[in-house]
């Protein structure tokens, strides 16, 4: 049996703050967890490489989940 849905799963990834509950970065994203940088606005890119690059310091790994 095929499931065809009228519009596409939507995912986000989101990177969770290490010592603030609630507190994190969300960005639009495919299945696999790819964000096309290309689609976001400059400060959204720009808080996106600080989320990656805060992995570890102040942020979780990050996890793809549906938007």
């Amino acid at each position: 049996m095929v499931l065809h849905r009228s519009s596409p799963q939507r995912y986000r990834l989101r990177f969770r703050s290490l010592f603030d509950p609630g507190r994190g970065y969300c960005f639009p994203c495919d299945a696999a967890g790819q964000v096309d940088l290309d689609a976001l606005s400059e400060r959204a890119r720009a808080n996106y490489l600080f989320a990656r690059g805060m992995m570890g310091r102040e942020l979780h790994t990050p996890v793809v989940e549906p938007a």
